[in-house]
C-alpha cells in the first residue's frame, strides 16, 4: 500500500512539476503580447513622428529679405462671373479689392468640360462681359477659362485622355474658348496620374495652339513626391497616388507657361507642419520647374475641415511664410514666382489681410 500510495503520489505531483514551465510560458506570452500591444503602435507611429518633426524644423527660421509678391500672383474665381449671377457692381468691387495687390491672373471657371472634351455653349454666357468689364477696370490683369473635369483614373467615369478623339475635343473647346476672348486657358484634370503620357501629348497639342494665338496655358498641379517614390507606394495600397514625381512635375512645366500647384489638401495638423510642408513642396517645384515658366503655389482661401484638411492648420500665414523659406532656401531671386488664390467665393476678410500683410507687403511691382 505504502508503494502505492507513494506511486500515486509521485503521479500526482508529475503534472503539478509541468505545469510551472507551461505557466511561466503563459505568462510569457502575456507579457510579449503586451509589449507588442505597446511597442506596434509606437513603431508604426514612428516615421509619422519623425516626419512632423521634421516639417516643424522646416519651418523654421527667417525668410530672406524681398520674397514678397513679383507682381504675378493669382486668383481662382468661381463659375457666378460667366453664368449671369454677377452684375457691374461685382466687378467693380473685385477690382476695388484686387489693385494694388500682385494678382496679375484671374481663373474663371467655365466649364466643366464634358467627359469625351467637348464644352457645351450654355455654360458661360456672360463670359465676353466679364472679359470686357475686367479688362476695362483692371488694365493688364488677364482672364483665363478655368476648365476641369474628372480623369477616369480610379473609377470608370470621367475623361480618357488615352482617346485621341477626346484629346482632339478638348483642342477644339480650347479654340472656341479663345475665340470668345479669353487671354489664355487654365487647365484642372484630376485625379492625374503621375507619368500619364496622354496628358503631356494634350499639353503639347495645346501649346502649339495657344502659342499660335499669343495666349497662355496654364495648369493646376498635384503636389510633389515628400519623398521619392511615395506616390507609388501609396498608389499601390489605396489606389490613389496623389503625388507627382519631382520628374513628372517638371515634364509638365517644361510644356506650359504657368503651373500653379494645389498646396491644399494636405491633411496636417499643425500650422507649423503644414507650413513646412509648404516649404519643401515650393523648393521641391523651384527646382523642376524652368525659369521660362510661371510657377505659383497654391493658397487655402478656405476652411475646411476634414480628414485631408484641417482648417486650423492649413492657414494664409502658414502658406505663406511657407513660401517665403521655400523660395528663399532655392531660388530667393527667382523673378516668374507667385501664389494662387483659391477662391474668390470662400475668401474671408482674415485671408486677404494675411495675403497682403504678409506676401503683398514690399511688392515693388505691385
Amino acid at each position: 500500500m505504502e508503494r502505492v500510495e507513494e506511486t500515486g503520489g509521485d503521479n500526482s505531483s508529475a503534472p503539478q512539476a509541468e505545469s510551472a514551465p507551461a505557466r511561466e510560458r503563459g505568462a510569457r506570452r502575456r507579457r510579449w503580447i503586451r509589449r507588442t500591444a505597446v511597442g506596434l503602435p509606437l513603431l508604426l507611429l514612428l516615421p509619422l513622428v519623425s516626419a512632423l518633426t521634421a516639417l516643424r524644423i522646416n519651418y523654421m527660421g527667417d525668410p530672406a529679405d524681398g520674397t514678397h509678391s513679383r507682381g504675378r500672383d493669382a486668383l481662382w474665381l468661381g463659375h457666378a462671373w460667366v453664368d449671369g449671377r454677377k452684375k457691374d457692381a461685382d466687378v467693380t468691387a473685385l477690382a476695388r479689392r484686387l489693385r494694388d495687390t500682385g494678382i496679375r491672373d484671374l481663373y474663371v471657371h467655365s466649364g466643366p468640360l464634358e467627359h469625351d472634351g467637348t464644352l457645351p455653349e450654355s455654360v458661360h454666357p456672360r463670359a465676353r462681359w466679364f472679359i470686357d468689364a475686367v479688362h476695362d477696370r483692371l488694365p493688364g490683369v488677364r482672364v483665363q477659362a478655368f476648365l476641369g473635369d474628372v480623369v477616369a483614373t480610379e473609377s470608370d467615369e470621367g475623361m480618357r485622355l488615352a482617346d485621341p478623339t477626346t484629346r482632339r475635343a478638348v483642342l477644339r473647346s480650347t479654340r472656341r474658348i479663345l475665340d470668345i476672348g479669353y487671354d489664355g486657358l487654365h487647365l484642372d484634370l484630376e485625379p492625374l496620374h503621375s507619368g500619364d503620357r496622354n496628358y503631356l501629348r494634350l499639353l503639347d497639342a495645346l501649346h502649339r495652339e495657344t502659342r499660335a494665338r499669343d495666349a497662355l496655358l496654364s495648369v493646376a498641379a498635384h503636389q510633389i513626391d515628400p519623398l521619392p517614390g511615395l506616390h507609388t507606394l501609396r498608389g499601390g495600397l489605396t489606389g490613389h497616388p496623389k503625388w507627382w514625381s519631382q520628374e513628372f512635375f517638371g515634364q509638365v512645366a517644361r510644356r506650359v507657361d504657368q503651373i500653379a500647384v494645389m498646396t491644399y489638401d494636405t491633411a496636417q495638423p499643425l500650422e507649423s507642419t503644414y507650413g513646412g510642408y509648404v516649404a519643401q513642396q515650393t523648393s521641391l517645384a523651384l527646382e523642376a520647374t524652368p525659369s521660362s515658366t510661371d510657377l505659383l503655389m497654391g493658397l487655402p482661401f478656405y476652411w475646411e475641415n476634414d480628414v485631408s484638411h484641417r482648417g486650423h492648420a492649413e492657414t494664409v500665414p502658414a502658406a505663406v511664410r511657407g513660401v517665403r523659406l521655400g523660395l528663399s532656401r532655392t531660388d530667393a531671386d527667382r523673378a516668374r514666382f507667385g501664389v494662387a488664390l483659391y477662391i474668390d467665393y470662400t475668401a474671408t476678410e482674415e485671408n486677404w489681410r494675411a495675403y497682403e500683410e504678409d506676401w503683398v507687403s514690399g511688392c515693388s511691382a505691385c
